[in-house]
């Protein structure tokens, strides 16, 4: 996990991002109107918005301001805050959504406390519906309105200014929708009171229940739109408050975490949670890192591994050099990674958000047609009217607003409680319909901590060069020979110009004379001849699975001379050959790819039950086997750890990178597994799929509901009392169904929980 940091990638080149806490947004339409009044604010180049979160994430140039992007937001109706990615003290930061989140309950308070009152006093109104059908008279006019009155205007004061925005702005929103429905209900009644007594039906109930039933709605979405961030706010919450920092005289004293800096030494107690990324530098425990990794089982920590910020220390005392405090901590990123998948927009929404869209001017012209319609077949006009009001009160898109969005960020969030980080929405639609995984060898079917078994026609002085030459890669193989070299007392020589050929090996100059590690290929391609017995000897180790890397100097004049060669062996993952299997149980054929030569390649996956394996893969061969691959037709799966793996991922329908590896295959890659584990390759297809499913089963209820419900109300089929109902269960539903996803667990942990 030390280079988790860099999976999460800005926006690109100089362009910086922001993100907004919007207030007042309740439909798809809304959703509409803010992306395009932020994208209208010279300087922003995207800006995506989610239903779920009531966040926008602004892509913008330097030199945009926070409040020029805020006014934006004001002139259309909206409010809004920046969240500031971490505070300056070099902690996490005082996240300002803790306020408002704080402040978001006392809302929800105050709504459930206004919808118990709401049907207090709209329960007689709805109730005389049914009284009257067993002969009892309805409640005097003057009844019903003190009893309409305060819902309307008391309780129904929520719509007025949104949807006084809203028209402003020539656009419509689920607020005007209820406003202009309610108030000509209400408006018709108290007509009809006045004017004609009860000689006519009153409808002061159909105003107040919609009122009632809307907020109440609103009040349910609020808890569950809380419920769809628990896991997020959780990790964001592991940070300790307080950590022991060692002191050069060797006391310990107790500092907050916010003055914790990279260099410092962290006294860890047995149990304590870990405040920084740090190093071990004495003792030697474990760490329970489920709360990143999803792995239950403790992580043996000894000198020199890692520990990361939020985890467990576990029975014994541990002391740790501080790598990376606040905001750059994997758990300040991990979260960072997660929040930014759940503000972007999945592929499928900006169809839904376009629909949404025109749904609120449609059913305002669906309401006038139906008006009109009704009236022209002789229907009298305040029956007309309350037909119309149906109309206006169905036509709203708040449930199909919310499909897509509730759905992605209940998904992100239960993967990443199960260590798969999702990077992009994406990666949901990609992750569906995978038939082929292309698995790279070192460093994620196998252990990536090869050791050096014995050395071919090589001696001291070729391990002082080699290691020379490895000196600055972090390569597994390259690890091996450094650790070789230092276990034999061997220092490695200095080295110039040095340049790491991915895929092949490495070059550089040593004592004035051209020196090549590397392949066996690498080697033919600067003329160096391996002798029969040392080359027989090579092909035994690489048919037992080993791997052979050769040394020679290559003069720019004279003949090449090879100095030797280095046998290493790298141990598959436990989990590789279940990983295997499992995705073959799920119809995806699984094949190796390695830049290990052709027999090693065969030789390892053979153990792991893979037919196929491409050796002397370097990353253009990669690459091209990808290419070929979905030319063919095939949905492509690529998994990878290393540089050499960046192209093929990037070229892959869903890519993964294995936790651990290089920055730059993280950030390729639409996925990052916490846990250096095969297994949950499987489990990231399944939370794919699962999610897929969500966002299609959400908008066939969201769609099916407008769709069915707009037709029924125009031909009075409907009544608004029932159409409010119907509208609060359809958004409610489609964040309920969307919640399920919480329950998803790999299928690994769930067995292990059992």
């Amino acid at each position: 996990m030390d280079t988790i940091t860099a999976a999460q990638q800005g926006p690109g080149d100089n362009a910086v991002e922001r993100r907004i806490a919007v207030e007042g947004m309740t439909c798809g339409t809304c959703v509409t109107r803010v992306g395009r009044a932020l994208k209208r604010v010279e300087g922003v180049r995207d800006a995506e918005v989610s239903l779920a979160t009531h966040e926008a994430l602004v892509t913008l140039e330097p030199g945009v301001t926070d409040e020029r992007l805020i006014q934006a937001l004001t002139r259309a109706g909206y409010e809004g805050d920046i969240i500031p990615e971490a505070a300056e003290d070099g902690g996490l930061g005082v996240d300002p959504r803790e306020a408002r989140e704080a402040q978001e309950l006392a809302e929800s308070r105050r709504m459930g406390i206004e919808v118990v009152i709401g049907a207090l006093l709209a329960l007689p109104l709805v109730g005389q519906m049914v009284w009257t059908q067993f002969g009892i008279g309805p409640l005097p006019g003057w009844a019903q309105l003190a009893l309409a009155v305060p819902v309307q205007l008391g309780l129904g004061r929520r719509f007025l200014k949104p949807a006084w925005g809203a028209l402003r702005a020539g656009v419509g929103n689920m607020d005007l929708l209820v406003v202009l429905g309610t108030w000509a209900a209400f408006g018709l009644s108290l007509y009809l009171w006045v004017v004609h007594g009860q000689v006519h039906h009153l409808y002061f109930e159909a105003a107040a229940a919609v009122i009632v039933l809307v907020l109440f709605g609103r009040w349910m979405e609020g808890r569950a739109r809380r419920a769809t961030g628990a896991a997020i706010r959780a990790l964001a919450a592991l940070r300790p408050d307080t950590a022991l920092r060692r002191t050069p005289d060797g006391n310990d004293i107790e500092v907050a975490v916010t003055a914790l800096r990279p260099g410092d030494v962290l006294s860890i107690r047995p149990g304590e949670r870990i405040a920084a990324d740090a190093r071990v530098i004495e003792g030697e425990g474990a760490a329970d890192e489920s709360m990143l990794t999803g792995e239950s089982l403790p992580v043996t920590k000894r000198a020199g591994d890692t520990l990361s910020a939020g985890t467990v220390n576990g029975p014994d005392p541990l002391l740790a050099r501080i790598v990376r405090v606040g905001r750059d901590t994997t758990l300040a990123q991990v979260v960072r990674m997660v929040e930014h998948a759940q503000a972007t927009r999945a592929p499928v929404q900006a169809l839904v958000d376009r629909v949404s869209a025109v749904f609120v001017p449609a059913g305002i012209l669906i309401a006038l047609a139906t008006f009109a319609g009704w009236v022209a077949t002789g229907t009298p006009w305040p029956e007309a009217i309350i037909h119309a009001v149906t109309v206006l009160v169905i036509a709203c898109p708040c449930a199909m607003g919310l499909a897509t969005p509730a759905a992605i960020v209940a998904g992100t969030g239960a993967a990443a409680k199960a260590g798969i980080l999702v990077r992009s929405p994406a990666a949901f639609d990609h992750g569906v319909g995978i038939d082929l995984a292309l698995i790279d060898k070192t460093g994620t079917l196998t252990e990536g901590r090869p050791r050096l078994l014995r050395m071919i026609g090589a001696t001291g002085t070729a391990l002082a060069r080699a290691a020379g030459l490895q000196q600055a890669s972090e390569h597994p193989l390259a690890r091996a020979i450094r650790a070789a070299a230092e276990a034999e007392d061997v220092a490695p020589v200095e080295v110039g110009q040095r340049r790491n050929r991915p895929g092949a090996g490495v070059e550089g100059v040593i004592a004035g004379l051209p020196h090549r590690l590397g392949s066996r290929r690498f080697m033919t391609e600067a003329g160096v001849e391996i002798p029969a017995e040392l080359r027989a000897e090579a092909d035994a180790a690489e048919a037992e699975g080993a791997t052979v890397v050769w040394l020679a100097a290559v003069p720019e004049a004279g003949e090449p001379d090879l100095l030797g060669g280095f046998v290493l062996a790298d141990a598959p993952r436990s989990d590789a050959a279940a990983a295997v299997k499992a995705l073959g149980d799920r119809g995806i054929t699984v094949k190796m790819l390695s830049g290990d030569a052709p027999a090693t390649a065969q030789a390892v996956a053979a153990r792991l039950g893979i037919s196929e394996a491409v050796g002397g893969a370097d990353p253009a061969r990669k690459a091209a086997v990808v290419a070929e691959a979905r030319a063919a037709g095939r949905r492509v799966m690529m998994v990878g750890d290393g540089v050499n793996d960046a192209p093929a991922l990037a070229g892959a329908d869903l890519s993964v990178a294995i936790g651990g590896g290089t920055d730059v295959a993280m950030a390729a890659a639409d996925v990052t597994l916490m846990r250096q584990s095969p297994s949950l390759l499987p489990a990231t297809l399944d939370i794919c799929r699962a999610t897929r499913a969500k966002i299609r089963q959400n908008l066939v209820w969201a769609f099916g509901y407008n769709v069915i419900g707009i037709p029924l109300a125009a031909l009075g089929i409907l009544d608004p009392v029932f159409a409010g109902a119907a509208m609060a269960a359809s958004s409610v539903s489609v964040l309920g169904n969307a919640l399920l996803l919480a329950r998803w667990r790999p299928a690994g942990m769930r067995e292990r929980a059992a």
